[in-house]
């Protein structure tokens, strides 16, 4: 029944690719055409925060820091630092040599140009806050660079080597820069971004690559990239087995016969850094009640849930932050945790006034793709288990974000709400991003829990450091605010054609193409 199913489906994204063959672009020798489910939100890394965007964005431009395979931040761009002994200032020195995609040299001025418009009081960066609170950035000389700070930031040099410090140089000055035209310091240069479309990019022969975990140091082997937006998983499948597409994105239901008939290599990123969650509305009942969110927390068997959707491909998350960031220790989090235990939920809402005769009635939100719809539909039938009624409500990320934000914001109209909600990020920063008030979604907030994320930030020393990320952990869990689910979550998941040679994912869900070979 399984391959009948399965020749249907080929059958249909065979048709589908057929139809929409003039959206390919046929792949030479040197050209690799890696298909995805969205487009990018913008070429300018101030301007986005989708993971869509920051894997293009990995490809234009470069970072001073970059991750190495353990998810650890060395040199790069700059080949060196030194901290002042007060922990206020940064001071960076950079490689020379180095140039822009338009031939201007890189240096400390485009280091400036770049924080300085990050801060910008008219249009600052979407991620600000991850920078920071820096006050100045002197240029000392042309490859010498000086960041200063109103108080200690310990995710500063980390947030060096993600995407959003991503530099750039500082000939972007036209209007156009971030919807068609972008220059930056990375292994490919912009071509053309048709929205909708594709993103074509092609080899920067200048390119150097000073700290990134990949083996070639100098330009790419392939002469084009192309990110193709290919919005249903079948089409992107059967682009694959015509050599049209050479990475993409399977449709998970496909994943097991895939591996089974050999014909393209399935590549799972680990290391991700990614973390799917329960919050909830806590301004109106019942999740007002810590009782209701603890009822959830126990009523929920994560492991089961995955194990049926997506079997080893994900892991049972435990902690707010998830594997291979700062601060995630599995046993610990499990000392504070909610094991699936539906008889203890089931006495929580009896001592809430709940019963067969009186389910707890609310809305759960779930965000779209990645076979999420099913596994909502595993959670909400566990919840009905122990007298919980949960609607789903599936809607894009952005949408869902903001539904999430307006229900925290009411006081009346209705149950409140909880949601799959799901962050990636490679520090126990995002901690302080998601919860410190007023919160990424005006969600939980208290005093105690703003004063334990503050001292996260300003806590430098690892030792020192680790014990602040844990008692905000332990804090958020035995409050039942952020109920880790699994990990990873998105995206992780690369269908790859068997010419294709050296591509990997480095940590954080970075895709890098710089060992990529066509045989």
């Amino acid at each position: 029944m399984r391959l009948h199913h399965q020749s249907i489906r080929l059958a249909a994204g065979l048709s589908a690719a057929l139809a929409v063959a003039g959206a390919f672009t046929s792949a030479q020798a040197s050209e690799l055409v890696w298909a995805r489910y969205g487009d990018i939100d913008s070429l300018d890394p101030h301007r986005a925060t989708s993971t869509l965007s920051m894997q293009v964005w990995d490809q234009i431009y470069d970072t001073l820091l970059a991750f190495d395979e353990d998810g650890k931040p060395r040199a790069n761009l700059a080949k060196s630092w030194t901290v002042s002994d007060d922990g206020l200032s940064y001071t960076l020195a950079l490689e020379d040599g180095v140039l822009c995609h338009d031939g201007s040299p890189f240096n400390a001025e485009d280091v400036k140009y770049t924080i300085d418009r990050a801060f910008d009081g008219a249009k600052p960066s979407l991620t600000k806050t991850s920078w920071g609170p820096i006050e100045a950035v002197e240029v000392v000389d042309p490859l010498t660079v000086k960041v200063s700070m109103t108080s200690r930031f310990g995710a500063f040099l980390p947030f060096l080597a993600d995407s959003f410090s991503s530099m750039v140089c500082d000939t972007n000055t036209a209007d156009t820069f971030g919807s068609s035209t972008a220059i930056g310091t990375g292994p490919f240069k912009l071509v053309e971004w048709v929205k909708g479309s594709a993103v074509t990019l092609e080899k920067n022969p200048d390119y150097r690559n000073f700290g990134k975990p990949v083996a070639n140091k100098g330009a790419p082997y392939i002469d084009r990239l192309v990110v193709r937006t290919v919005p249903e998983p079948q089409t992107r499948l059967a682009a694959l087995r015509t050599g049209e597409v050479h990475i993409a994105e399977p449709p998970f239901d496909d994943i097991p016969a895939i591996k089974e008939a050999g014909e393209l290599d399935i590549v799972v990123a680990d290391n991700t850094g990614q973390n799917v969650f329960w919050e909830f509305t806590i301004s109106r009942p019942p999740f007002n009640d810590i009782r209701a969110r603890q009822a959830v927390a126990y009523a929920t068997d994560a492991q089961m849930a995955i194990d049926i959707i997506y079997g080893g491909l994900s892991q049972r998350e435990w902690c707010p932050v998830s594997r291979g960031v700062f601060g995630n220790d599995q046993e610990f989090c499990k000392q504070y945790g909610y094991p699936y235990d539906p008889e203890k939920a089931k006495a929580l809402l009896a001592e809430m006034g709940y019963g067969p005769d009186k389910p707890l009635e609310t809305t759960m939100f779930v965000w779209t793709g990645g076979n999420r719809h099913k596994l909502a539909e595993i959670f909400q039938a566990q919840l009905a288990q122990v007298g919980i009624k949960a609607a789903i409500e599936i809607m894009d990320i952005g949408t869902m974000n903001a539904r999430v934000k307006e229900q925290n914001e009411m006081t009346e109209g209705g149950p409140g709400t909880f949601d799959m909600m799901t962050w990636g990020w490679y520090d126990p920063d995002i901690l302080y991003a998601l919860w410190h008030s007023p919160g990424a979604y005006s969600g939980f907030q208290t005093p105690e829990l703003d004063a334990m994320l503050e001292k996260t930030r300003t806590t430098i020393e690892p030792e020192a450091r680790l014990k602040a990320v844990q008692d905000v952990i332990r804090y958020l869990m035995e409050n039942a605010a952020h109920i880790g689910l699994y990990t990873p979550g998105w995206e992780w998941v690369f269908a790859v054609r068997p010419e294709v040679e050296g591509f990997k994912v480095g940590a954080f869900l970075h895709p890098m193409f710089q060992d990529v070979k066509l045989k």
